[in-house]
C-alpha cells in the first residue's frame, strides 16, 4: 500500500487507515481485523480515549503490541466522561490533556503516541494553553506529533496559524466536500487532512440507499440521494461505488490518509480492494465534481 507523509512529520502513513471505533469490544475478533489490516499494508490506526470508555485503546494496544515499532497509533483527547458514564464534557485544559495522555499510554501499553489529536474544540477555548500542553508532551517524548479533529473553520484556522499541528481530521467524502475550501491554506502550511467518513456512513457503498435516512444526508434530501447515488455508480462504469468514493478522496494530495472503519475482516478487505482499484482519470474526477455539491461550512467561520 502506498504511503504519504503526514504534514511536516516523519510519519509515512498508509493511504488507507483503520478507524478503530467500530472494532467492538471482543479482543479476539478485533485482533483478527487488525491482523488483516496489517496484511493489507495498513500502518495507521486511529482510536480515541472516548471510544468504549477507553476499552478501544486497550484492544488496539494489545492487538498491535507485536508490531508496535512498525505502525503508527493515533488517539484523541478532550472529551471527558462523567462519573456515571452517561455523557461527557469538553475539557481542553492543559492539566487534563497532560493527565489524559498518561491514561491513554497505559491503556495502549506503549511509551509514546505517534499522533495525539484534540477531539473537537471551540474558538472560545484557551487555545494557547492547549497548544502549550501538546508542545510540552512532545518535549517529554510522550507524543511524537499532534493534530486536531475538527470541522470548525475558525478553530482550524487558529491552530494552523498558531501551532505546529501536522494534521486536521475532517469528515470528507463525495457527499461532503466542504474540506476542499480549506485545502489551499492547509497545503500552504504543510498540514495534512486525515479524511474520516470517506464512504459517508455507507451511502457510498454497494448498499447505497439502504443506508439512507428519510432526512437525507447533510444538504442532500432523500430524493436527491435517490437520484444521485445511482448516477455516481453508472457514470463511472466498471467501478464499485466504494472504489469511486475512496479514489475521489485520495485524488487530493492534501489528504494523507482516508480512515475507513471495519467491524469485520470482510469489510476491511472490501475497503482495501476498493482502494486497490485503478485511480480515477481527470475526466472522471471532473464529472464527479459536476454531479456533487461543493458546499461550505456555514457556521463557526470568524
Amino acid at each position: 500500500m502506498k504511503k504519504r507523509r503526514l504534514g511536516n512529520s516523519d510519519l509515512l502513513v498508509s493511504e488507507i487507515g483503520l478507524g478503530c471505533m467500530s472494532l467492538g469490544t471482543d479482543q479476539k475478533k478485533a485482533a483478527e481485523i487488525v491482523k488483516a489490516a496489517l496484511h493489507e499494508g495498513i500502518n495507521y490506526f486511529d482510536t480515541a480515549d472516548l471510544y468504549d470508555f477507553g476499552v478501544n485503546e486497550e484492544i488496539v494496544g494489545e492487538s498491535l503490541k507485536p508490531v508496535r515499532d512498525q505502525v503508527y497509533i493515533a488517539t484523541k483527547v478532550g472529551n471527558r466522561w462523567t462519573e456515571n458514564k452517561e455523557g461527557w464534557s469538553w475539557d481542553p485544559s492543559g492539566d487534563y490533556i497532560k493527565t489524559a495522555v498518561k491514561d491513554s499510554l497505559k491503556r495502549l501499553g506503549t511509551d509514546y503516541i505517534d499522533l495525539y489529536q484534540l477531539h473537537g474544540g471551540t474558538i472560545e477555548d484557551n487555545l494557547e494553553e492547549t497548544i502549550e500542553a501538546f508542545e510540552d508532551l512532545k518535549k517529554e517524548g510522550l507524543i511524537r506529533y499532534y493534530g486536531i479533529s475538527s470541522i470548525r473553520p475558525n478553530v482550524i484556522k487558529a491552530f494552523v496559524e498558531n501551532s505546529n499541528i501536522d494534521s486536521v481530521m475532517m469528515q470528507y467524502s463525495l457527499l461532503d466536500r466542504r474540506p476542499e475550501e480549506w485545502m489551499p491554506l492547509l497545503d500552504d502550511k504543510q498540514v495534512s487532512i486525515i479524511a474520516r467518513g470517506p464512504l459517508a456512513k455507507g451511502l457510498l457503498s454497494e448498499k447505497m440507499l439502504n443506508k439512507a435516512s428519510e432526512d437525507g444526508y447533510l444538504d442532500y434530501s432523500y430524493q436527491a440521494l435517490k437520484d444521485l447515488l445511482p448516477q455516481l455508480k453508472e457514470k463511472i462504469s466498471g467501478k464499485k461505488l466504494n472504489a469511486v468514493a475512496l479514489q475521489y478522496v485520495l485524488s487530493n494530495q492534501s489528504v494523507a490518509s482516508a480512515i475507513a472503519g471495519a467491524s469485520t475482516v470482510q469489510q476491511l478487505r472490501e475497503n482495501c480492494q476498493a482502494y486497490n482499484s485503478p485511480s480515477l482519470s481527470k475526466d472522471e474526477l471532473d464529472l464527479l465534481k459536476q454531479l456533487t455539491k461543493a458546499s461550505k461550512y456555514a457556521n463557526h467561520r470568524e
